[in-house]
């Protein structure tokens, strides 16, 4: 029997990167996904390739839309995924519409889902709510700032939930990535391809398979073992600030 048969779990970001590699595993241990992003075409496209998967096209940061589509919803547990950074300048440089998007974005966006989904978890007695925080939610880096407070947000909100949730059954889990090879760079750069394959040049990141797969075996754990903090690191990063290049 696979581990997570007929569970229904719902991830957020799900149309690339991190959140299509987490379900497609969450698929291949008998999970049907509840698959959420703004981008409805390829959300469509990866629920037809996965046994039991629906789509939903969800903006994080609309908060109505957040209870619309997610609140109706019967789930055993849910992957928080959605997030993005912008720029890499000094907060005096800094652009305000950057800011807003990443806090808009990773934190209240996941206050958003979380408002949407907690009530029947808690109700249902059982469930498991994984946060996809950063090592930038440990370790501020040169250029950072905004988004690095964004995920000392999250970091905050899994210690938070830890303390809400207590009692009731439903596990907490934050899994804290560092440099994996996504879009996130692309995103963060505007699109500048050249300038985002350079934060990887000369190293070995993390692939989004490799979150997913810390994800899986946190969801995986025993009724009575809550997995609360998984810190990744690719071996060529020592921290957000020293990683190892080969030339």
């Amino acid at each position: 029997m696979k581990r997570l048969e007929a569970r229904r779990i719902l991830v957020t970001g799900a149309s690339a990167g991190i959140g299509e590699a987490t379900a497609r595993a969450l698929a291949a241990e008998g999970a049907r996904v509840v698959l959420a992003a703004r981008r409805k075409e390829r959300l469509a496209q990866l629920a037809s390739e996965l046994a039991g998967a629906i789509a939903i096209a969800l903006d994080v940061r609309d908060a109505a839309a957040c209870e619309r589509e997610l609140a109706p919803l019967d789930l055993d547990g849910a992957i928080l995924n959605a997030g993005l950074g912008r720029g890499l300048g000094s907060i005096a440089d800094g652009r305000v519409d950057e800011w807003n998007e990443m806090l808009d974005t990773n934190v209240k966006g996941v206050l958003h889902v979380l408002h949407a989904v907690l009530p029947k978890l808690i109700g249902r007695g059982r469930g498991d709510v994984v946060l996809l925080g950063s090592v930038a939610g440990r370790q501020v880096y040169p250029g950072g700032n905004v988004y690095c407070a964004s995920k000392f947000a999250v970091r905050a909100l899994y210690e938070a939930l830890r303390v809400d949730l207590a009692g009731k059954n439903v596990r907490v889990t934050t899994v804290d990535p560092g440099m994996v090879l996504t879009d996130f760079s692309i995103t963060r750069f505007h699109g500048d391809h050249e300038r985002a394959a350079k934060v990887y040049q000369g190293m070995t990141p993390l692939a989004p398979s490799d979150v997913a797969d810390a994800i899986v075996f946190a969801l995986t754990r025993p009724p009575h073992v809550n997995v609360g903090e998984i810190v990744l690191w690719p071996t060529d990063q020592a921290s957000t600030t020293q990683v190892t290049r080969r030339t």
